[in-house]
C-alpha cells in the first residue's frame, strides 16, 4: 500500500472513531445534578485501545474540536465552547489522558497492565473533572466529587473493562 493510500485509511480510521465517539456521547441518561450517565468513555477507551497513541487520541481531539466549535457532539446533542468551560468541561478534556493510557496499553504485553493503565486514564479524567467542576461551580473538592465522580466510578471501570477486551476481540480479528 502506497504512503498516501496509507495516510487516507489512517484519516478514515481515525474519523470514524471520532463518529463513534460522537454516537456514544448521545446515549446518556440525564440526573438531577447536571452529569448524565454516557457511554463516552467505553467509547473513548475503546479508540485508545484499538488504536494506539496517534490515531486514538486524535481521534478524540477531533471530538472535542467539533464540539468546542458548536457541532452538538456532546451529550444531550450539546456544542460550543460553554459546554467545555461549564460544568462537565473537565471530564471532556479528561477524556484525552483517558484515550491516551488506553492508548499506551497498546503497547504493553500483559492484561492486566493494559486495564490498570486504562483505569489510570479513568482516574486523571476524573481528576480533571472533579476539579474544573469545583472551580466552575465555586464549591469544595469533596461536594464535587461526590456529585460528579463517585456516582460513576463502577459504571466507568466496568466499561475500561468492556473497552478493553472489546478491543483485544477487535485487534485480533482484523490484526491491528
Amino acid at each position: 500500500m502506497g504512503k498516501s493510500k496509507s495516510n487516507l485509511k489512517e484519516i478514515a480510521v481515525t474519523a470514524l472513531f471520532t463518529a463513534v465517539i460522537c454516537v456514544f456521547a448521545q446515549l446518556s441518561v440525564p440526573t438531577p445534578w447536571g452529569v448524565p450517565y454516557t457511554l463516552q468513555t467505553v467509547a473513548i477507551a475503546f479508540a485508545g485501545y484499538v488504536l494506539g497513541i496517534k490515531k486514538g487520541v486524535s481521534a478524540v481531539a477531533a471530538y472535542i474540536l467539533l464540539g468546542l466549535i458548536g457541532v452538538p457532539v456532546f451529550a444531550n446533542f450539546k456544542g460550543g465552547p460553554q459546554v467545555l468551560f461549564g460544568l462537565t468541561g473537565g471530564f471532556i478534556y479528561g477524556f484525552i489522558f483517558l484515550a491516551f493510557f488506553c492508548a499506551l496499553a497498546k503497547r504493553k504485553s500483559r492484561k492486566h497492565v493494559k486495564i490498570i493503565l486504562g483505569i489510570l486514564g479513568l482516574l486523571i479524567c476524573n481528576i480533571c473533572g472533579t476539579v474544573h467542576l469545583a472551580v466552575i461551580s465555586k464549591t469544595s473538592l469533596l461536594s464535587a466529587f461526590l456529585v460528579a465522580s463517585l456516582p460513576y466510578i463502577l459504571k466507568d471501570v466496568l466499561l475500561i473493562f468492556v473497552s478493553f477486551y472489546l478491543a483485544e476481540a477487535v485487534n485480533k480479528r482484523f490484526n491491528i
